[in-house]
């Protein structure tokens, strides 16, 4: 395996990560699995480069589950790809950016004991590519209380922060304030001591996170707002974007319009016609979150293409990525659930 020992390989990493690039599902893909029933989206895979994990996986499941183990292993079997890959500096920009999992998988088991569901399902949608060992991940999961896990966090990088938003939890019945919680905690512990710094390399990367600080932002207000909960977001705001202060974001959470001007009219205007037409478009929370996801990998891809010999191409992958397997959960889980095609796409995040 690659160490952070060594010298940064972009241009060998990067034609590795272009060759994925190229093989993750298109249009047409999607357009086939929203035909299917969730075994034939199954062995739709088997022909894919999904073909070893659901082999090795089709003689102990099958239907959604099938499908959801195999995209979850291939997933964390990409992103170590990622780390034996790169060295030097690489390989330290990008194993910080992959503890996004330990939020994410954090965030799956707030979730999960909130809906009440059973500790194997929460297991189920775990994504094995951060930090946290398997052997905490499974205890977490079978924590019976959201208190419970605040406290077995404890000591890492989200213990304080949740602890803090753990009131208002308590006092609104809601999971918003431990959620964005958890991003700030990501988020700040990401960009802490890489912002003061010359190198090129390092200055990019914090530009890219600079764009999913400022996108986090967004929806993290907009969700308080709309919650109706008495929280201000200016409390759960993540430092270090670009676009925004607390106070201005706390003013414009309530504005859906004179958001999108201000993301119109800043440095990331020029690259979001499409996504930003389809934010003014969006009629529901949940159309907005997804195109400000398509927003979000359209400038990941901007930043690939201007600056090939970098970080970038990599970062956009890895969301590339993530959202690829977040598509391909949503066809199955809907075809299960006898959703329309109509009502499935829009739970899709295509560019």
């Amino acid at each position: 395996m690659s160490t952070a020992d060594g010298t940064s390989n972009y241009e060998y990493v990067n034609a590795r990560v272009r060759a994925r690039r190229a093989a993750l599902f298109d249009d047409e893909d999607y357009r086939k699995l929203l035909r299917m029933g969730p075994g034939e989206i199954a062995r739709y895979m088997e022909e894919t480069e999904y073909e070893s994990e659901v082999n090795a996986l089709g003689a102990r499941y099958d239907g959604v589950d099938l499908v959801e183990y195999a995209l979850n292993r291939n997933l964390a079997k990409h992103f170590d790809d990622l780390l034996d890959w790169s060295g030097g500096k690489l390989y330290t920009l990008i194993a910080r950016y992959l503890r996004k999992f330990d939020a994410w998988n954090v965030k799956t088991v707030l979730r999960g004991i909130y809906a009440d569901a059973d500790s194997q399902s929460v297991r189920d949608d775990l994504i094995h590519a951060g930090e946290f060992e398997r052997s905490f991940l499974d205890r977490l999961a079978d924590a019976g209380a959201i208190e419970d896990v605040v406290e077995m966090l404890h000591g890492t990088i989200f213990g304080d922060h949740l602890e803090a938003a753990y009131e208002d939890y308590d006092s609104t019945g809601l999971l918003i304030p431990l959620e964005n919680a958890v991003d700030r905690a990501y988020y700040e512990g990401l960009m802490e001591g890489v912002t003061e710094t010359e190198n090129r390399a390092t200055q990019l990367y914090v530009e890219f996170l600079q764009a999913e600080i400022d996108f986090r932002n967004i929806r993290n207000a907009l969700r308080i707002s709309r919650s109706g909960a008495d929280i201000d977001p200016s409390e759960y705001f993540i430092s270090g974007g670009r676009l925004f202060k607390a106070a201005e974001l706390s003013q414009l959470a309530g504005n859906t319009d004179e958001l999108i001007s201000r993301v119109r009219e800043s440095t990331y205007g020029s690259d979001l016609d499409e996504a930003l037409d389809e934010l003014e478009r969006a009629d529901s929370l949940i159309r907005f979150e997804h195109a400000l996801d398509a927003a979000l990998l359209e400038y990941s891809d901007h930043l690939s293409h201007v600056f090939p010999l970098s970080v970038c191409p990599v970062l956009a992958y890895i969301l590339a990525k993530q959202k690829e397997v977040d598509n391909i959960r949503a066809i199955a889980r809907g075809r299960e659930a006898g959703l329309s095609e109509d009502e499935i796409e829009d739970e899709l995040v295509i560019l």
